[in-house]
C-alpha cells in the first residue's frame, strides 16, 4: 500500500552533501511530544543503515519502511562496536516504569527506540517516521532526545461508508494517514439507511439489495424516494466489503496499532434492512419504517446472528450499536411493542429502547465484548456496562461519567469534521456548522463539571465524518486534513503543554509532509476573522483580527470601502465608539488574497436593554438566552456559534423595552438561511411600537424575497425606517412559514 507513497516521495529526495549543509533540521512533530530536546548533529539514514528489533517488536519495525527506505530487520541486539543502526529495544520496568511511554534517542551514530509495550514501540516508530518525512532531505534525521506518552488511551477517527462507499483500498490509505498522527482507533460506520456495507452470510439480501441504491449521492438517493437497487443493476450505486476484505483491513490496522470498531446501527437508521426484511419492522411493509420492531423476537434473533458474524471478523473489545435518532412513533402504535412494554413492566417507549439496548448488551457481554453507543442510549436508563459516545454536546458524557460509565467525547461543535471549516460561501456544500482548525484545537475533552475521579471515565475523543456531502476520497481528505492534526494534539499532548500559536508554527512544516503524500488537505484560509469585544461601561468596541495564514499582512478600513495595500495595517486590537463597517483582507506582495471580510459593529440604542419573549426561543439554540438580541454581537457564519438564537416551529415574537421613551430612526434584524439543516429566512417581518407595552402600532411589514429553494448559506437584513417616531417598546415579529428554524442574531436600534 505504501510503495506508491514511497515512489512519489523518492522523487523529492536529494542526498547531495553540498545541499545537506544548507538544510535546516525540523523537529515540528504533531502531536507535540511531552518532552523533546534538540541536540547537535544528524543521523544519516541510508542504504547501509541496519535495523535491529527485539523479537516482540519485529512486526512493528516493518513500519519504518513507510517512506520507502531500504529495510532488513535483525532480531539480535547491535554489537557494542556497531554504528549506523536503528534499534527498537524492549525495556524493562526498571528502565521505563510506564508501559505507554517510549523514549526516542537520535545521535549521529544510532537511533534507539525504547519501549515496554508494542503500542509504545509503534508510537515511537511513528515519531521517527514523521520526523523523517518533515526533513528537506529525508536521509538526514536531526538529533534529539524524546520521551513521550499519550494523554488519552482512546484516540479515534470515524468514517461513514454508508452515505458514500469508500473501497477497501482507500480504507487502507485512510488508516495510513491516521497512523501518522497517533490516532489508534478507527470507528467504521458500516451500516445506515443509505446502504449496508458488510457481507453477512446468513442474510444475503443485505448485500444483494440493501447495499445498492438509485442515486450516486445521498441527495440524489433522497430525490429517488430512498429506493434500493440490486447488485448488477446498471443504474445502481453502492458496494460492500466481503468478510475477507474486512478481516484484511482489521489486520492491516492492527499492524499499525489501530483498533477497528464496527458500528451496526440499531434500533433506528435501519431502513435499508427493513426494505429487504420488512417482517422486522412494526408495519411489515417495505419503505415504511426506519426502526426495528422491538416487540418482535425475530428482530433480536436477526441482530444477534448479525453480531455473531461481526464479532467473528472484528476482535475489538467494543461493538458500536448506534442507538441514535430513533423515531419512536411507530412503537407507540405497534401492538407488539406495546405488549413488550406491558410484559416487561416498562414505563414508555424510552424505556422500550433502553430494554433493547440492555438486551443487546447482555448478549455482547456473554461473548466477552462491550457495548458502545451514541448518547441517546442514556434515554430510559443506561445499560450497566455500556460506554457512551457523547455527540450532542457534552451533557450526555457528563451524565454518564457521573454514573461511573466510561465516555468517549465527540461533541459536534468540536469534533464533526463534516462541518464547514471556512466561510461556507467559499466552500463545497457541507453538513452545516462551522469548525475551523483553531476551534478544534481549543477543545478539552475533560469537562470542568467533572471531579478528578469522574474525569477518569473520559477515555478520549474522536472526530466524526458523516458523508452526506462527501462524494469521494479527495473531498474526504479535504474535510479531515489538517483538522485531524489539531485533534491529534488535543488527545495526545497534556493540556498544559498545548498552545495554538506554537501548534500553528509547527503546522507550517506539516504541509510539506501532506504534499509529499498527495493529501488533498484544506489550504489555510485567507479569510480574516474579525472579533469584536464590547465594553459596556465605556460604550466602545474593541476589534481583534486573525486568519489561518501564518504571519499575515492584514489591511483594513472602517467605512465599508474595499481595503487596498495603502489602507492601515492591522498590528494589534483597536477600539472605537459608535458604529463602523470594518472590511479586512490579507495581502501578499501588495496583492489582495481571498475575499475580504466585512463586519458591521454597532453600539446602538438597544444594547443592554431587556427583551420580552412573547414566544419562547429554542431550548436547543438559546445562545445567550434573554441577553442575545441586544448584546451588541453579530452572528458569524455558524448558527451554532452562541450568537445566533434559534426559534423552532413557532414564530419569533419579541419586545424590546427601551426603558424610556426614545426618538427612533431605524430598526434592523438579520436572519440566516441554510436549508440543509432546516433553517429558513422568515416569510415576513413586522415592527410595531408602543408607549405602554400593551397597545402597539404597526410601523412596517417587509416580505422576504429569498426563495426557500436557495440552499447555500444566505443572510438577509430586514431594515425598518421609523422616521423619528417616539416610543418605549419595539415589537419584532417574524413568521416561521416553513416550520423549521428561524435564527436571528441582533435587533439593532437607532
Amino acid at each position: 500500500m505504501l510503495k506508491q507513497y514511497a515512489s512519489a516521495l523518492a522523487l523529492t529526495i536529494t542526498s547531495a552533501l553540498s545541499v545537506q549543509a544548507q538544510l535546516k533540521p525540523n523537529l515540528d512533530i504533531i502531536p507535540k511530544p511531552v518532552h523533546l530536546q534538540a541536540t547537535t548533529g544528524n543521523f544519516n539514514w541510508n542504504e547501509q543503515t541496519k535495523v535491529h528489533a527485539a523479537p516482540a517488536f519485529k512486526e512493528a519495525a516493518t513500519l519504518l519502511s513507510f517512506s520507502g527506505k531500504p529495510l532488513t530487520i535483525n532480531t539480535t541486539a547491535p554489537t557494542k562496536t556497531e554504528a549506523n543502526y536503528i534499534y527498537i529495544q524492549q525495556a524493562t520496568a526498571a528502565m521505563l516504569p510506564d508501559t505507554n511511554t517510549y523514549r526516542l534517542s537520535i545521535t549521529p551514530n544510532k537511533i534507539t527506540i525504547l519501549a515496554r509495550s508494542r503500542a509504545a514501540a509503534i508510537n515511537g516508530i511513528q515519531s521517527l517516521v514523521q520526523l523523517q518525512l518533515l526533513q528537506p532531505d529525508t536521509y538526514l534525521i536531526p538529533c534529539a532526545e524524546i520521551e513521550d506518552q499519550p494523554r488519552f488511551g482512546y484516540r479515534g477517527l470515524h468514517l461513514d461508508v454508508s452515505r458514500t462507499f469508500f473501497p477497501a483500498s482507500y480504507i487502507k490509505r485512510y488508516l495510513d494517514l491516521m497512523w501518522l498522527y497517533k490516532i489508534n482507533t478507527f470507528h467504521w460506520h458500516l451500516v445506515d439507511g443509505a446502504g449496508w456495507r458488510l457481507q453477512i452470510k446468513q442474510f444475503p439480501a443485505l448485500t444483494d439489495t440493501a447495499a445498492w441504491r438509485y442515486g450516486n449521492t445521498w441527495r440524489e438517493w433522497a430525490k429517488n424516494q430512498h429506493r434500493y437497487a440490486s447488485e448488477g443493476d446498471p443504474n445502481a450505486y453502492g458496494g460492500y466489503y466481503t468478510q475477507d476484505e474486512a478481516r484484511e483491513i482489521v489486520a492491516y490496522a492492527a499492524k499499525r496499532g489501530i483498533t477497528v470498531i464496527p458500528e451496526i446501527e440499531m434500533p433506528g437508521h435501519a431502513e435499508e434492512v427493513l426494505a429487504v426484511y420488512p417482517q422486522l419492522s412494526c408495519s411489515g411493509i417495505p419503505y415504511k419504517n426506519n426502526e426495528f420492531c422491538l416487540g418482535n423476537d425475530q428482530t433480536f434473533d436477526f441482530l444477534e446472528k448479525v453480531l455473531l458474524e461481526v464479532m467473528d471478523i472484528f476482535p475489538s473489545t467494543y461493538i458500536h450499536i448506534g442507538g441514535d435518532e430513533a423515531n419512536k412513533a411507530a412503537w407507540k402504535k405497534c401492538p407488539k411493542c406495546q405488549q413488550r412494554i406491558k410484559s416487561e413492566h416498562l414505563k414508555d417507549e424510552n424505556e422500550l429502547q433502553s430494554y433493547a439496548i440492555r438486551r443487546m448488551e447482555k448478549f455482547l457481554t456473554s461473548h466477552h465484548r462491550k457495548l458502545l453507543g451514541w448518547d441517546e442510549i442514556l434515554e430510559g436508563g443506561l445499560a450497566p456496562e455500556a460506554t457512551v459516545m457523547s455527540w450532542r454536546g457534552e451533557s450526555g458524557g457528563i451524565a454518564a461519567a457521573k454514573e461511573n460509565h466510561d465516555v468517549i467525547m465527540t461533541p459536534g461543535a468540536f469534533c464533526y469534521f463534516d462541518h464547514y471549516q471556512a466561510d461556507p460561501a467559499t466552500q463545497p456544500e457541507a453538513q452545516g456548522g462551522y469548525l475551523p482548525i483553531e476551534k478544534v484545537y481549543s477543545y478539552n475533552p475533560v469537562p470542568a463539571e467533572l471531579s478528578a475521579m469522574e474525569a477518569k471515565h473520559i477515555l478520549g475523543a474522536q472526530a466524526n465524518i458523516w458523508a452526506e456531502y462527501i462524494p469521494n476520497e479527495s473531498h474526504l481528505e479535504y474535510m479531515v486534513y489538517p483538522r485531524l492534526l489539531a485533534l491529534s494534539e488535543v488527545i495526545w499532548t497534556p493540556q498544559e503543554k498545548r498552545n495554538f500559536a506554537d501548534f500553528k508554527t509547527r503546522l507550517q512544516s506539516q504541509y510539506l509532509l501532506l504534499q509529499r503524500l498527495n493529501v488533498n488537505y484544506f489550504r489555510p484560509s485567507y479569510t480574516v476573522t474579525i472579533e469584536p469585544k464590547i465594553d459596556y461601561q465605556q460604550q466602545q468596541t474593541t476589534i481583534a483580527m486573525n486568519t489561518e495564514q501564518y504571519n499575515p499582512v492584514i489591511h483594513y478600513t472602517m467605512d465599508g470601502s474595499m481595503p487596498t495595500a495603502n489602507a492601515p495595517v492591522y498590528t494589534k486590537p483597536f477600539s472605537f465608539k459608535g458604529s463602523a463597517t470594518i472590511t479586512a483582507a490579507v495581502f501578499q506582495d501588495t496583492l489582495l488574497k481571498g475575499t475580504p471580510a466585512v463586519m458591521r459593529a454597532d453600539y446602538h440604542k438597544a444594547i443592554g436593554k431587556p427583551v420580552i419573549y412573547n414566544l419562547p426561543y429554542s431550548k436547543s439554540y438559546p445562545a445567550k438566552k434573554e441577553a442575545t438580541l441586544t448584546d451588541g454581537y453579530r452572528g458569524t457564519v455558524s448558527y451554532g456559534d452562541g450568537l445566533w438564537q434559534g426559534f423552532d416551529v413557532k414564530d419569533m415574537d419579541v419586545t424590546i423595552d427601551m426603558q424610556n421613551k426614545e426618538k427612533l430612526q431605524s430598526v434592523s434584524v438579520n436572519f440566516m438561511q441554510l436549508t440543509g439543516v432546516g433553517i429558513y429566512i422568515p416569510a415576513f417581518v413586522e415592527v410595531a411600537v408602543s408607549d405602554d407595552g400593551v397597545n402597539f402600532t404597526q410601523v412596517q411589514h417587509i416580505d422576504n424575497d429569498v426563495p426557500e429553494t436557495q440552499n447555500a448559506l444566505t443572510f438577509k437584513a430586514f431594515n425598518f425606517n421609523l422616521e423619528g417616531r417616539q416610543a418605549r417598546y419595539i415589537r419584532v415579529k417574524a413568521r416561521n412559514a416553513q416550520h423549521g428554524f428561524l435564527f436571528a442574531d441582533e435587533v439593532i436600534v437607532y
